[in-house]
């Protein structure tokens, strides 16, 4: 039996002392407050009264650390999945203000709809939809957890609604540690059923 429900998790606050932007650049991990986030939403998770019998997360520390609270509390091993990963970003490791003011760098922001500075939206969506059905089709019934990352999740959200995929870093709705639900039509497509914020709190710092 397949999955009755998915959820797209995003990992908690990161230590980022710096505030640059930590793309896929090893070594940064939770904060103590953002470790609190992922048991939020472990729990805001048990509490839906649904089992989880499938467990994914990207391989970034970040999301492994943020996995861990449902492993404990379902009992599972988290399978990695490359596909969940957080978009490549060409302002990797600067501070996004100071890097906006080098007109060196104006040369990347030509073309938001793609976008220039970082992976193709149509990219995100094709390897995120990928993965929440391999996710879907994998689990033995009840739900199914991916643990991932703010420009993933959104962009997948889009994709999934028919929306077009460009869009602002600043309008996404997927805080640290929130929740996003979807469930599976007749016809293979999914649909969002539920957005949570379980832990409210946190800085968000460093997110592509």
């Amino acid at each position: 039996m397949p999955a009755e429900r998915l959820h797209l998790v995003r990992h908690g606050e990161v230590h980022n002392p710096d505030r640059v932007l930590y793309e896929r650049i090893p070594g940064f991990g939770l904060s103590e407050a953002g470790r609190a986030m992922t048991r939020a939403a472990a729990a805001h998770v048990a509490a839906l009264g649904r089992p989880v019998t499938r467990l994914v997360c990207s391989p970034l520390q970040r999301a492994r650390e943020s996995a861990e609270p449902f492993a404990t509390e379902f009992g599972l091993t988290p399978v990695i999945d490359e596909r969940v990963i957080e978009p490549w970003n060409a302002f990797a490791g600067k501070r996004m203000k100071r890097a906006m003011l080098n007109p060196l760098n104006w040369r990347l922001l030509i073309d938001p709809s793609v976008p220039s500075w970082g992976e193709p939206f149509a990219s995100i969506a094709e390897r995120m939809t990928e993965a929440m059905a391999a996710a879907w089709d994998e689990a033995s019934s009840g739900d199914a957890v991916i643990v991932s990352h703010q420009a993933a999740i959104w962009t997948a959200r889009l994709a999934v609604a028919g929306e077009k995929l460009a869009h602002s870093p600043t309008t996404r709705r997927c805080a640290l540690s929130s929740v996003t639900s979807f469930e599976r039509r007749d016809d293979g497509s999914f649909v969002e059923v539920a957005y949570a914020e379980p832990a409210s709190a946190g800085v968000d710092l460093g997110a592509v």
